[in-house]
């Protein structure tokens, strides 16, 4: 795997671990950690060697504490929608990947970071683990989709409540406004809970979740038929040799042999 200053990685049977590495700073998100992190997931996106994902903070106290406060100090009306821009490009690259991505959120979560985790397909907080939008406190606003993917997640009534109060809330409360999909003790048992979940997403059809994951973004989509893309997806699907491969396994009783094709 590639040498980061910011992000460490790790790849065991086919899932590729990345850990936001700034301890020091809460794994706060500096344009090197975002670039670095685009570098990975691009490549995750390619590399057969990788076919589910884990994103987590390196330490215990932080999944990720926000953006760099120093770099958002410096923004102005010149450069800051292209700083907004890039945070949703690298965070949409999360959200589209064809390879399922699990989010493992140990500890604080806050601003760009609860908007990271919102990216992923799936998120598994920790017992300690704080989730918040406090970025009214700065004068600013969530930038790297967190408006949209809040309101999608919680409901219009709880996002604006959370993103206008600033307020963090914990992961009991978390759990029970379907931020996260399941609540584990340590970041450990998360890494476990979520192999877990990977190795039975894995067992399936690669091209058959991979466009799940496509036709349930375009269900939030203005622009897009849902249920038209749902219907050629189907279609796609109907085409490939996994699903002869799937059917034929079902009929002849044995478990399937999936290749992605």
């Amino acid at each position: 795997m590639s040498n980061y200053k910011n992000l460490l990685e790790d790849l065991d049977d086919g899932i590729l671990t990345i850990s936001i590495n700034r301890p020091e700073k809460l794994n706060a998100l500096n344009s090197l950690t975002l670039s670095e992190l685009k570098t990975s997931i691009e490549k995750a996106y390619d590399e057969n060697a990788v076919s589910g994902i884990i994103i987590t903070g390196a330490s215990n106290k932080a999944f990720v504490a926000g953006a760099d406060i120093s770099e958002l100090a410096a923004l102005n009306d010149m450069n800051s929608r292209k700083f907004s821009e890039r945070g949703q490009e690298i965070f949409a690259l999360i959200e589209n990947c064809h390879k399922p991505i699990i989010a493992v959120i140990n500890g604080y979560a806050l601003g760009g970071g609860c908007e990271l985790a919102m990216a992923c397909h799936i998120r598994i907080g920790t017992e300690n683990a704080f989730f918040g939008q406090p970025e009214v406190s700065l004068g600013i606003l969530p930038g790297f989709g967190g408006t949209q993917r809040l309101t999608h997640i919680v409901g219009k009534g709880k996002a604006l409540e959370l993103m206008m109060t600033g307020e963090m809330i914990g992961a009991e409360e978390a759990l029970s406004v379907r931020l996260v999909n399941h609540l584990v003790a340590t970041k450990e048992d998360g890494i476990e809970k979520a192999k877990e979940i990977l190795n039975k997403i894995l067992k399936n059809a690669p091209l058959s979740y991979g466009m799940v994951v496509n036709c349930v973004n375009t269900a939030y989509s203005n622009i897009e038929d849902g249920y038209q893309i749902e219907a050629n997806s189907f279609a796609s699907c109907c085409k490939s040799e996994d699903f002869k491969e799937g059917t034929a396994a079902f009929l002849e009783k044995r478990k399937p042999v999936f290749k992605g094709e």
